[in-house]
């Protein structure tokens, strides 16, 4: 049972691992990578990531909200999942390295594998991959701050 009825007394031995997450930690988390994605695919690697796409980084093509209001749930809702997948007691360097490695074992690699089979360029890969690996990172480091 994902919650309890209203007025119902809280038993702590029964408490789900949904109880745990703490919402400010992830909100910040999640923050986060809305941020780094403002770095990485501007300033930082806009020129290569549009030429890599075949387009012009400079053409403005309006997106509107929705892209980004989505975007910024998924970044909730994976960065719930990492509060949830890390170990009790970690702290922040040890959460930013099993964040590296989740993005990159995990999730760079996925992306590789759709990446190679679509077939985009090595540098497309490259530039999303690492992305979500520096990502990641900063979840785990943010939110093993927090445990």
């Amino acid at each position: 049972m994902l919650a309890r009825p209203r007025g119902a007394p809280l038993d702590r031995d029964r408490m789900t691992a949904f109880d745990s997450i703490h919402p400010l930690p992830v909100l910040v988390a999640a923050a986060s990578a809305f941020m780094l994605g403002g770095l990485w695919y501007g300033p930082l690697f806009v020129k290569a990531w549009g030429r890599a796409m075949g387009i012009d980084p400079t053409a403005r093509t309006p997106h509107g909200a929705r892209p980004f209001a989505i975007a910024f749930v998924l970044s909730l809702v994976t960065a719930a999942a990492m509060a949830l997948a890390l170990p009790a007691g970690v702290d922040a360097l040890h959460g930013a390295g099993l964040g590296a490695l989740i993005g990159l074992l995990f999730v760079a690699t996925s992306f590789g594998i759709n990446y190679a089979l679509a077939p985009r360029p090595l540098l497309l890969w490259l530039i999303d991959g690492g992305y979500h690996v520096v990502q990641f990172t900063l979840y785990g480091a943010i939110l093993g701050a927090w445990h």
